[in-house]
């Protein structure tokens, strides 16, 4: 049995709709930062395979390259990195005073340009995958 709160139920997905801007920027940061860390572990993951020899590792790193789903996790991790600082520079500023009256503005922008960075890679990442 759910225990109720002012605000309903535990369970009340619905409330997500009443995030605001700052809201979905923290979500948004917290969850990117989460990626980045995960990365962390799969990127040192396959540098330990350098201890097996160099060839080891140019073989990991060649089947990796090879494989489209990889290619494409790359423009992801590209655009999670890419908001990530952006949305870190945004709150440095932000706890500076700087742009407070336009927090929802700058969040926004923030993940516009993230859009712009990664459909700008696709070709970078994509090219020679097909």
């Amino acid at each position: 049995m759910s225990q109720s709160y002012k605000r309903g139920l535990v369970e009340d997905f619905g409330r997500w709709r009443e995030f605001s801007a700052g809201m979905w920027a923290w979500v948004f940061h917290k969850f990117t930062g989460w990626v980045l860390i995960g990365y962390l572990f799969v990127h040192i993951s396959v540098l330990s395979t350098a201890m097996s020899g160099a060839n080891a590792y140019n073989t990991t790193l060649q089947s990796l390259e090879g494989l489209l789903l990889v290619r494409i996790l790359e423009v992801g991790l590209l655009a999670v990195a890419a908001f990530h600082i952006l949305n870190g520079i945004r709150l440095l500023f932000v706890d500076l005073g700087v742009g407070l009256e336009s927090q929802d503005k700058s969040f926004y922008a923030s993940l516009v340009l993230t859009g712009i960075i990664a459909v700008a890679s696709v070709p970078t990442f994509l090219s020679g995958a097909f």
